[in-house]
């Protein structure tokens, strides 16, 4: 059924009112010269060492000559270099300079002291309902198109985690996570009961020693019903650990594990961490495949050990975040 009129002004007044919230709309963002489009510029180059012009360009679906004129005024300002891709001298390729990077963590500073001070005026449970609402926006708007009438020769998208939703931490999620990584892993790696017993020891550090502020774990559901679940644990000042990801073995190709670990990426990400860390073995196959397409690097190889009942070949994976 078309939308209404009702429904577009609906979703126009949102915008201008969470705009206002935030202030977007004033000249500099964040109390800095520079306008919200330019921080987005600046946030996407401090992502890797360099960007090619042109993914950035599609990444953040801006004109050619508007981003041209930016990156020129950076350049300018001493915030950005440009050079041709030593790889493809067709493609050129921005990266920040020393002083962009300092700008870079001023806006990131920033922004994050404005989120922090908007969620610390809502109660507990009122701040719970807004997160929850707001992932529950972005898992309807990031859903896959819908299913083509039969017959009419048009193909599908691809699934990237439509329909997953993500959610924190609710009473019975902990027993959950314990029980179904012990099912599992006996069910699929043959482990036994020491890994549950390590399992619940992890869980129990991450409540007792919880940081809010830099630790945070969530649940995804599909239909309702739990299907995968994710922790990420500060390791110390600079580095945190992806931990404890599941996904129910039914569900595994609905995006469930790449929606979860994307999560983690992103809080971590926003946390300031420089680098994000996760111990694996070379079992843990489709685990694995997630973590590569989401940028980990295999950095660590064990000698195998015997733990779980089973000769384990531990590995350890890390994502530059900065």
């Amino acid at each position: 059924m078309p939308s209404s009129a009702h429904d577009v002004a609906a979703v126009r007044d949102f915008n201008r009112f969470y705009t206002r919230v935030l202030g977007l709309l004033g000249d500099g963002h964040v109390r800095t010269p520079y306008s919200l489009t330019e921080a987005r510029v600046v946030f996407e180059l401090a992502q890797r060492p360099e960007t090619e012009v042109l993914a950035l360009r599609r990444a953040l679906d801006l004109d050619a000559g508007y981003l041209s004129r930016m990156l020129a005024r950076f350049e300018a300002d001493g915030l950005v270099e440009r050079e041709r891709s030593t790889g493809d001298a067709r493609c050129q390729v921005a990266r920040l300079t020393a002083r962009g990077r300092e700008v870079f963590a001023l806006l990131d500073e920033r922004s994050a002291a404005q989120i922090r001070t908007l969620l610390d005026h809502l109660p507990g449970e009122d701040r719970d309902r807004l997160l929850d609402s707001m992932r529950t926006v972005r898992d309807l708007l990031d859903a896959p198109a819908p299913a083509p009438a039969p017959g009419s020769g048009a193909a599908p998208r691809p699934g990237s985690g439509g329909g997953v939703t993500l959610r924190s931490l609710r009473p019975g999620d902990l027993g959950w996570v314990v029980q179904r990584n012990g099912e599992l892993y006996a069910a699929e790696c043959g482990w036994d009961s020491g890994y549950e017993a390590l399992v619940a020891r992890v869980v129990a550090e991450y409540v007792e020693g919880h940081d809010p502020e830099c630790e945070d774990a969530w649940i995804a559901e599909l239909g309702g019903r739990r299907v995968g679940s994710v922790f990420c644990v500060r390791r110390d000042a600079t580095t945190a650990q992806l931990r404890l990801l599941i996904v129910e073995p039914d569900t595994r190709g609905a995006g469930v594990g790449g929606r979860l670990v994307d999560e983690c990426v992103r809080f971590a990400a926003a946390c300031g961490y420089q680098r994000l860390t996760l111990w694996t073995t070379a079992l843990q196959e489709p685990a694995r495949r997630i973590y590569a397409r989401a940028g980990f690097e295999l950095v660590d190889k064990e000698d195998p050990s015997e733990r779980f009942g089973d000769t384990v070949h531990g590995e350890t994976w890390e994502l530059a975040l900065t």
